[in-house]
């Protein structure tokens, strides 16, 4: 599998591009939305999809990790072939994608050239519950990463004001738990202060 290609654009089209790498001249097929991405560019890297089939081997880029796992999910489903994905993908960002499916907004996916109401409600039947596990994921790990931050920082402060770092850790923790983690970093760092 060929995981992403690194080279100069030397051709694009809004449906494909030629990227040299190491004096070879990869066709590689692309959404409107990774053209915009890359058109002004000459030295580009795009995730790559490799597709085979008996008659030919076709290989697909996205500017973003995220267009290409979106694309990886639509042609999981049945009836969804590389080329629809990529007009799909050429009609939604990934973003509006996942919502349009998470909402089941059927609608929002019939507006895409030839996708019909059987293949929008299929697409939401067999992508909802992954996105939205996707979705439950990515807000957990982004409130985790605050949590830590304010923590790191909290710790910072206090041991520059002279507490120990063992009890201040001590007291941050349990001023996070206790609060559930919403509270300032101000107020996080007086309060433990207090009980430090």
């Amino acid at each position: 599998m060929i995981a992403y290609l690194k080279g100069k654009l030397v051709y694009k089209e809004p449906t494909h591009v030629v990227i040299e790498v190491n004096g070879i001249g990869y066709h590689v097929g692309i959404s409107l939305h990774t053209f915009s991405a890359v058109k002004d560019k000459e030295d580009i890297r795009l995730a790559t999809y490799l597709h085979v089939r008996e008659d030919a081997h076709v290989l697909y880029g996205f500017a973003t990790d995220a267009e290409k796992q979106m694309f990886q999910a639509l042609i999981s489903v049945n009836g969804i072939g590389p080329s629809t994905a990529l007009v799909v993908l050429s009609y939604l960002t990934p973003d509006e994608l996942k919502l349009a499916i998470v909402h089941e907004d059927t609608a929002a996916l019939q507006a895409v050239k030839g996708i019909g109401g059987k293949t929008a409600q299929r697409m939401v039947l067999e992508l909802k519950d992954k996105m939205r596990k996707e979705s439950l994921e990515e807000t957990a790990g982004n409130q985790g990463l605050v949590r830590n931050t304010m923590r790191s920082e909290a710790l910072t402060a206090l041991i520059t004001l002279g507490i120990g770092k063992v009890p201040a850790e001590k007291s941050i923790d349990a001023i996070l738990k206790r609060s559930g983690g919403s509270i300032s970093l101000e107020e996080l760092v007086k309060q433990a202060l207090k009980t430090a």
